[in-house]
């Protein structure tokens, strides 16, 4: 499975391919509920952060949380103290997790980094990187590949957290 996370110089604004890179390994380590914490950086479940959370926050280590795509809005305002947000992707056809993106960027502040799992594809990473994803883990297809779909979209008509006016309020009319 591929990664592509933004660079961290990169700024925060319409995705360009120049932005982004792949990556191989990240050093963050999957835990599974009950399973003893390991040294170094851990990706636990929702739940258990929620269980958790001060204890994990106060360990050596950055904690990351993998929230589950039908996690009520509201909740996300616990996980604002977590390193890594990872929204999954079920299915290709189903967008929560971009409602959610939106959410901990806009409505929460959450500066860290939000990835993408399960379902991901070339196609959609221009799109996610727009609602606030920093990272994506494909499901299929060459990560090299799926950087040049940031060149794909020239305009973006709608706003986002990228971009705050539509393109109607940025053209200029005569």
């Amino acid at each position: 499975m591929a990664l592509i996370r933004r660079r961290a110089s990169a700024p925060r604004r319409d995705p360009r391919r120049e932005d982004f890179e792949v990556v191989e390994l990240d050093g963050w380590r999957n835990v599974t509920d009950g399973e003893p914490l390991p040294e170094g950086d851990v990706l636990v479940s929702f739940a258990r952060f929620q269980a958790e959370r001060d204890a994990l926050l106060a360990r050596a280590g950055r904690v990351g949380v993998r929230v589950p795509n039908d996690t009520r809005p509201e909740l996300l305002e616990a996980v604002t103290g977590a390193a890594l947000v990872a929204l999954d992707f079920p299915t290709q056809r189903d967008g929560r997790a971009y409602s959610l993106a939106r959410v901990l960027r806009q409505r929460f502040g959450y500066g860290g980094e939000i990835r993408a799992t399960g379902k991901v594809v070339r196609d959609q990473l221009a799109y996610l990187a727009r609602v606030g994803f920093d990272a994506f883990e494909l499901s299929r297809g060459s990560a090299h590949d799926a950087l040049a779909s940031f060149d794909d979209l020239s305009v973006q008509y709608q706003a986002s957290t990228d971009q705050p006016l539509p393109l109607w309020k940025r053209v200029a009319r005569a």
